[in-house]
């Protein structure tokens, strides 16, 4: 059991599991009865999401100061108790059940889901490695 980290749209793995949507919008142009067909997330939860303000500071950071910026804010954010609770269950989760969490953005290194990734891992979440 573990939880992966995954580019929406990307073809699924073997035994992925539910695929969960932590971004703000829904796939432009795909219809809702396709997101899960097209491999895009079978559940959306934005909750997850960097807010509109924090993507803003992703897509401009050029430098890697600005991009260390991105990621104290986005932490920020999910310090929050909402935030922090549901990081919490989804690392307990990840010890007994298979699921994914993703972006849609090409280049993990470069996304919110890298440090989705790094949170869940602190909280003591079970990461599958690819």
């Amino acid at each position: 059991m573990a939880v992966r980290i995954v580019r929406l749209g990307a073809p699924r793995a073997e035994n992925e599991g539910l695929r969960i949507g932590t971004v703000r919008r829904p796939p432009r142009g795909v219809p809702k009865s396709e997101f899960a067909s097209g491999d895009w997330y079978d559940a959306w939860f934005p909750n997850l999401a960097p807010s509109a303000e924090t993507v803003k500071l992703a897509q401009e950071a050029k430098t890697p100061a600005q991009w260390t910026a991105f990621a104290k804010k986005y932490r920020a954010e999910m310090a929050a108790p909402d935030h922090a609770r549901t990081l919490d269950l989804l690392a307990a989760l990840s010890h007994t059940a298979d699921f994914s969490v993703g972006c849609y953005c090409e280049d993990e290194a470069r996304c919110h889901r890298s440090v989705l990734r790094a949170l869940l891992a602190e909280r003591g979440a079970r990461l599958d490695p690819s």
